[in-house]
């Protein structure tokens, strides 16, 4: 199914869009969860669906089998991801014309992480910024675009104020619309989006959520995102780590859920959940959010 994501945002109306990001299963068991993942979300009323590209290409196949699964198969509105560090231009537009060949109309363009692998080595024409590719594939290609930003600042960026310039050439390059880095401090996030549309920022800014899944899983994605975990939510965690299986999950759509009404209740232009290619967290959350007439009212 086709979806054009910047044009939904524009035309949304008073119903915030709702979306699922994913990333290529590894192997056949994953392969085999994550069509129980897709089975359980797509049953949910939601918009849009993503699938990730990994770094320097490392799942270039699995990203491509995945996005044709949930289009040509499945027949859900998708959209996918490209990360173009180290890639050469010409790697980048075949890529792009089979994702164009299956019917995707959206990409989502980030630069990516430099490959763990240590035998990786960058193409020397490849793109140095995001903003670089996204002028590329825009004088090339009819895709909505969009990008990424970061309310507490990308990890390698000097400063917040210099990030949100970068994201401004973003936008000015051709991206439509912005998902944002998760948060768990909505203050922290709309104080993000006054400061974007100070610097002339003027497309809709998605807030990503993240439920927390476990302990480990978010101690670790914290470190690697850059991430704040406020201190009563991870006072709480502590607490939680010893009582019984599930308890922290639990927590964790205790505090989606309060953190995407708030949000909602303030009138963002839609939510885009971090699923981890899991299924119950965000099935209960979506729920619990339509139930208190937070969605699809």
């Amino acid at each position: 199914m086709y979806m054009r994501v910047g044009k939904l945002y524009r035309e949304a109306g008073k119903k915030p869009p709702v979306s699922f990001e994913f990333f290529p299963p590894r192997d056949e068991k994953a392969e085999a969860g994550f069509d129980r993942t897709l089975d359980s979300l797509s049953s949910l009323d939601y918009d849009y669906m993503s699938v990730t590209f990994g770094a320097g290409g490392s799942t270039k196949e699995g990203s491509y089998n995945t996005v044709k699964k949930m289009i040509t198969d499945r027949k859900l509105p998708t959209v996918a991801y490209i990360a173009g560090y180290g890639l050469a231009p010409s790697d980048i537009t075949k890529v792009l014309d089979r994702y164009k060949a299956l019917g995707v109309e959206t990409i989502f363009v980030i630069r990516g992480d430099e490959p763990k692998d240590p035998e990786f080595s960058p193409h020397p024409d490849s793109f140095e910024h995001a903003s670089d590719m996204i002028a590329f594939i825009r004088e090339r290609y009819d895709f909505d675009l969009g990008c990424a930003g970061y309310p507490e600042g990308h990890i390698q960026a000097e400063s917040l104020e210099k990030d949100i310039e970068y994201l401004k050439l973003k936008v000015d390059n051709g991206a439509q619309y912005v998902i944002a880095q998760y948060f768990y401090d909505n203050t922290c996030f709309f104080d993000y989006v006054t400061k974007c549309r100070a610097a002339g920022i003027d497309v809709p800014i998605i807030p990503g959520i993240m439920p927390i899944y476990s302990m480990k899983l978010t101690k670790m994605l914290c470190n690697l995102c850059g991430s704040t975990l406020p201190r009563p939510i991870a006072e709480k965690l502590e607490e939680l780590s010893s009582k019984e299986k599930g308890a922290v999950a639990e927590y964790g759509i205790e505090v989606a859920v309060e953190q995407c009404r708030d949000l909602l209740d303030r009138g963002v232009d839609g939510l885009h959940f971090y699923t981890m290619n899991r299924s119950k967290s965000i099935a209960a959350i979506v729920q619990q959010l339509k139930n208190r007439n937070r969605l699809y009212e």
